[in-house]
């Protein structure tokens, strides 16, 4: 690895250690479905979204939920003498990648077949901090 690489993979790795993010891959839901209820939260504050995520009739919002709480608790790992309601932690990005699809055969008439496919999808969400509240 050159010089260079390796001064920008380094610049790379500090600036994500400074994160707290959690991953979801294989979540067996649509990307389409899950993209709705992310964009719901999408740049809320944490407490607010764990409210609206709470109480969301959809299925994708109890896993999102989970992740959330995930990322919540990777950043108490990483700032243990932190408060996380004078951090101010927010959801700065959050985002759906669809994952492998599972293809399968479902009979159709007069002796054909059709295709049915079964998406999953990969959940990012990185956790943001806005100390300017300081009221």
């Amino acid at each position: 690895m050159g010089v260079r690489k390796k001064q920008r993979a380094d610049a790379i790795k500090e600036s994500k250690s400074n994160l707290a993010f959690a991953k979801l891959n294989n979540c067996p839901t649509s990307p389409r479905k899950m993209r709705l209820v992310t964009d719901l939260v999408r740049g809320m504050e944490v407490e607010k979204a764990l409210q609206v995520l709470k109480f969301s009739k959809k299925e994708a919002a109890q896993r999102v939920e989970k992740l959330l709480l995930s990322a919540i608790a990777n950043w108490q790992q990483k700032n243990e003498d932190a408060d996380i309601e004078q951090a101010g932690l927010f959801i700065k990005e959050i985002k759906v990648d669809s994952a492998r699809m599972l293809k399968r055969l479902r009979p159709a008439p007069q002796g054909r077949a059709h295709r049915i496919r079964k998406r999953s999808n990969h959940v990012t969400l990185v956790l943001g901090e806005n100390n300017n509240l300081e009221s």
